[in-house]
């Protein structure tokens, strides 16, 4: 009750001000052609006046001829008069009266100063309250969801001119159908859109689908959302999964650093903890080298971690269909690091590439540079820098591997065999760090070169 009692003064109070200004125009624009109508009436008057005056003076001039004209009629000279009369002519020739217009310079209509506020009468007469905008309606086979954006269209019921823009708002769900009343995610907003269009851009796909929903706005008032719709956002999601992660790489989140005590540490660590409570004895003693416990099989990945030279972490999320791509951008004094995918029976000495259950590309920065792709220890030097930022296209069906430069989408290299079992995305990296993007779509660039062929004829073949 209280909320509607302050609406409605509110939009009293508004309505008030409205009022107040339209007022304010018309007192300034009174004004305005009141001082017109006296700027033109002062001009008229002052016309008027001297044109008076000239004729004043020309009566006077007058005056004086015809006492000239009485002398000379009344003089007794006879010789002198053909004389005094061509004087007279003269002076009324050159008389003012003889060049004066008796015709007003100015007359006294006004009405050309008049205006006609027929029309404007009648447009205030129709003035209304603004209306409450309708509902938009979302037109889902314009909409497009691509490369990580989301375009969405919609049309109003009706024509509204007095629309002034468009709300939108979107989140991320990991459920199919209508929007739920309750979610983890809340509503991002997009407001001041001018157009019938918006193009979300720079979106991370790290649920399956994202709820819609639009309104518009006048001057005035909002009106009520359109109905929402739910957008599939398809997109290869995954984590890094810690427990294969060699003792030397620190694993947070989707980053991971080379830490050359990671090791040590660990072990002083599960060392202590053994010790813990236990009374100091030869038996116990660290001097002894008692060995760390013995680790168990992770849950997830069901083997035990990379050890000795196999600097390698495992992404948590198997790939055994369909068309998948993430980015890496690895830091650029890394001494060596590398990139790909594997079978989960990849030993836990085995690095990338050495092996028939992995490929990947490599890059080495140490002692002598190479940029090489790397599967079953055969190995192809490739004629190309080496990017900041790469990318990997993965097609399990047709058994095809491409790396590219993430910024350019540069084709590096392709891989082309058949695979066996499930893939895991799979990283490695010695002295130096690497952060992982996941959640994108496959780029359109990428496709249209796969559509062509130009991963196939670009990719080595007797490297598979």
């Amino acid at each position: 009750m209280e909320d509607q009692r302050a609406n409605s003064a509110k939009v009293q109070e508004d309505l008030e001000a409205e009022f107040q200004s339209l007022t304010s125009v018309l007192e300034e624009l009174r004004e305005s052609m009141l001082m017109k109508i006296k700027q033109e009436r002062a001009s008229r008057t002052y016309e008027l006046q001297n044109q008076l005056t000239a004729c004043t003076r020309a009566l006077e001039s007058s005056e004086e001829l015809l006492e000239t004209a009485n002398q000379t009629l009344q003089a007794a000279d006879r010789e002198d008069f053909p004389q005094a009369a061509k004087q007279i002519k003269d002076g009324v020739t050159m008389a003012p009266a003889f060049r004066l217009s008796l015709k007003a310079k100015v007359s006294d209509n006004m009405s050309h100063l008049m205006v006609d506020f027929t029309q404007e009468r009648q447009m205030l007469q129709a003035l209304k309250f603004l209306p409450v905008p309708s509902a938009p309606i979302i037109n889902l086979a314009e909409s497009l969801v691509a490369d990580n954006c989301v375009t969405l269209v919609w049309h109003m019921p009706e024509e509204d001119s007095k629309i002034d823009h468009y709300v939108l708002e979107y989140r991320r769900t990991n459920f199919e159908g209508p929007p739920r009343l309750k979610e983890d995610h809340p509503w991002m907003v997009v407001e001041g859109i001018r157009h019938t269009e918006c193009t979300l851009t720079g979106l991370k796909f790290d649920m399956k689908y994202m709820n819609v929903r639009v309104k518009a706005c006048n001057k005035a008032v909002a009106g009520e959302f359109s109905e929402p719709v739910t957008l599939e956002t398809p997109a290869f999601m995954f984590r890094l999964d810690g427990s294969t992660s060699h003792q030397n790489l620190r694993v947070e989140g989707l980053s991971v650093e080379w830490d050359a005590m990671g090791g040590k540490v660990q072990d002083i660590k599960a060392r202590e903890k053994e010790g813990k409570g236990r009374t100091a004895s030869p038996v116990n003693s660290p001097a002894r080298g008692t060995p760390s416990p013995k680790r168990t099989a992770s849950g997830r990945g069901g083997r035990d971690r990379f050890t000795a030279e196999s600097y390698t972490v495992l992404g948590d999320t198997p790939i055994d269909s369909g068309e998948h791509y993430w980015e890496v951008r690895f830091e650029p004094d890394s001494k060596a690091f590398g990139l790909g995918v594997a079978y989960r029976s990849l030993g836990r000495f085995e690095q990338l590439g050495k092996t028939a259950a992995s490929w990947c590309l490599h890059a080495n920065n140490w002692l002598q540079a190479s940029f090489t792709a790397k599967h079953a220890n055969k190995v192809k030097v490739l004629d190309s820098p080496v990017p900041d930022c790469l990318g990997v296209h993965c097609d399990f069906h047709q058994g095809l591997l491409s790396f590219y430069n993430a910024r350019t989408k540069q084709l590096l290299h392709t891989f082309k065999t058949k695979f066996t079992q499930p893939l895991l995305p799979a990283f490695t990296v010695w002295c130096g760090s690497f952060q992982v993007t996941t959640g994108l779509q496959v780029p359109s660039a990428v496709r249209c070169l796969q559509k062509r062929g130009s991963a196939t004829s670009s990719s080595n073949t007797s490297l598979t």
